[in-house]
C-alpha cells in the first residue's frame, strides 16, 4: 500500500514537473509589433533607459548596443542578459507594451517565462506604466540585432526557471522598497524614485541571503559584487566616510569627487548612466541618499602609519598617488580623504592593491591611468603592512589587517 502511494506521488510529481516545464518553455509566436510613437516619447524613453542603466547589463563587451549577451556572475552560475532590440526571433520584437511592463515589474517575459532576479524586477516593480511604455517605445525604435544571447551556465536545479515561481512566492511582492533616508521635499521624492526604482541601487548595495534575496532589514547597508563590495550608502555611513550631498552630486555627474573616483562596478554606472542625467536629477539622487536633513559629515582623521608601510608606499604608490597622498589629476586619485580608505571594510582596498584597476575614462575628457596589481610583487605581509599604513595615515582606521586576510583574498 505504501509502495503504491509512493509510486502515485512520484507519478504526480513527474506530471506536475512536465506541465510546469512546458508552461515555462513555450515560445512567443505573436505578430511582430509596430510601434508608432512621437519623437518626444522616444526621446523620453531614451532618457529613462539611461536612468535605468540598461546598457550596462544588456550590452556585451564586443556586442551591439542592447543586444544582450553580457555575462552576470552570480553565486548560482552565469546568467547572460537578454536581447532588448526589436529582433522578432531573439529580442522583444513580438512583445507588446503590456508584455514589456510585466517583464519589468513582475519578472515574467511573454508568454510565461520567469526571469531570474539578476534582472532587477524586484526594484523595477515600482516603475510607472508611463515610464515603462516610454522605454519600450525607445527600444522598439532602434535597429533590430538578430543575435541570440548565449545559454545560461547554471547547474541543476538553478537552471529550472520554474523554480522562480517558488522564489517569487517567498521573496517578491508589490510593496515599495523601504526608504534609506528621511525626507519629504519634491527633490527627495524624485530622488527616491530614481534610486529605488530606475537606478535600482539596492540591488547591489543591499546584502543578499542564501537564496539571492535582498535582506530588507539591512537595506542599502552594502552588498557583495564578487571581488569587490558595494559599500554601505545609508546617510550615516556616507557621512562617516566624508560624503556630503554636494560631493555626491558632483560624483554622479562626473565620477570624480574629493572622496575618490568611480571604479569597479560603479564606473559603468557613472559612464553609461548618471553622467547623462540632468543636474537636477543627480542632485535629487544625492538628496535622497543623504536625506533632507543630512547627518553631520565627519572630517577625515589622519594618523601616523608604520615606517615599513610608509616605505612600501613610497616605493610602490607615490609615483602616481604622490608622496603626500594628494594624487595627480588624470593619473591617480588622492589618498587624503579617500572614501575607500575610510571604509571599515577593507575588501575593496585590498583587492584594488592585489588586482589593480584598468585605465578608466570619465566625463569632460578626464581620465585615470591604469593601476598595476601587486599580487605578484608583494607578499601577504607586505600588502598587509601597506594596507594598514593607508588606513592609519589617511583613513582614520585601525591597523588591524593581517597577512592571513590578504592570503584569503588572493584569487
Amino acid at each position: 500500500m505504501i509502495k503504491r502511494i509512493l509510486l502515485w506521488l512520484i507519478a504526480i510529481g513527474i506530471v506536475v514537473w512536465a506541465i510546469l516545464y512546458w508552461y515555462e518553455s513555450r515560445t512567443l509566436d505573436g505578430p511582430a509589433q509596430q510601434v508608432n510613437a512621437s519623437e518626444q516619447e522616444i526621446e523620453r524613453g531614451r532618457y529613462l533607459t539611461l536612468a535605468g542603466d540598461c546598457a550596462a547589463c544588456h550590452t556585451a563587451a564586443d556586442g551591439a548596443p542592447m543586444a544582450g549577451g553580457y555575462p552576470v556572475d552570480t553565486p548560482f552560475g552565469v546568467i547572460y542578459s537578454s536581447n532588448l532590440t526589436p529582433s522578432t526571433d531573439f529580442g522583444i520584437g513580438r512583445w507588446t507594451k503590456a508584455d514589456f511592463h510585466r517583464a519589468l515589474t513582475e519578472g515574467i517575459s511573454p508568454p510565461s517565462r520567469n526571469l531570474y532576479p539578476a534582472m532587477p524586477y524586484t526594484s523595477y516593480k515600482g516603475m510607472t506604466r508611463e515610464d515603462s511604455d516610454a522605454i519600450y517605445s525607445y527600444l522598439m525604435s532602434r535597429k533590430a540585432v538578430d543575435v541570440a544571447p548565449p545559454e545560461n551556465s547554471l547547474p541543476f536545479p538553478f537552471n529550472q526557471r520554474m523554480a522562480m515561481m517558488g522564489w517569487n512566492l517567498l521573496f517578491f511582492n508589490d510593496k515599495p522598497l523601504p526608504n534609506s533616508s528621511q525626507g519629504s521635499s519634491p527633490e527627495w521624492v524624485r530622488g527616491k524614485y530614481l534610486v529605488n526604482v530606475l537606478e535600482h541601487c539596492a540591488e547591489c548595495h543591499t546584502p543578499r541571503g542564501i537564496m539571492g534575496e535582498m535582506e530588507m532589514d539591512k537595506f542599502m547597508k552594502g552588498g557583495s559584487l564578487g571581488r569587490f563590495t558595494a559599500p554601505d550608502i545609508t546617510p550615516e555611513a556616507l557621512a562617516a566616510r566624508g560624503w556630503t550631498t554636494e560631493d555626491l552630486h558632483q560624483f554622479f555627474m562626473t565620477g570624480l569627487a574629493p572622496q575618490g573616483s568611480a571604479y569597479s562596478d560603479m564606473h559603468p554606472v557613472i559612464y553609461l548612466s548618471s553622467q547623462h542625467l540632468t543636474s537636477d536629477d543627480n542632485k535629487a539622487i544625492a538628496t535622497y541618499l543623504m536625506g533632507d536633513n543630512p547627518p553631520e559629515t565627519l572630517a577625515a582623521k589622519t594618523g601616523v602609519g608604520s615606517a615599513q608601510g610608509r616605505q612600501l608606499y613610497l616605493e610602490s604608490c607615490s609615483g602616481c598617488h604622490n608622496y603626500d597622498g594628494s594624487g595627480k589629476p588624470n593619473v591617480a586619485v588622492a589618498m587624503k580623504g579617500n572614501s575607500t580608505l575610510r571604509d571599515a571594510d577593507s575588501t575593496n582596498l585590498i583587492n584594488t592593491i592585489l588586482d589593480g584597476l584598468p585605465e578608466q575614462p570619465f566625463p569632460n575628457n578626464q581620465n585615470m591611468q591604469s593601476m598595476p596589481g601587486f599580487a605578484n610583487k608583494l607578499d601577504d605581509k607586505q600588502i598587509a603592512e601597506l594596507v594598514n599604513f593607508l588606513r592609519v595615515e589617511w583613513g582614520g582606521q585601525p591597523a588591524n589587517i593581517t597577512p592571513e586576510q590578504i592570503k584569503a583574498q588572493r584569487q
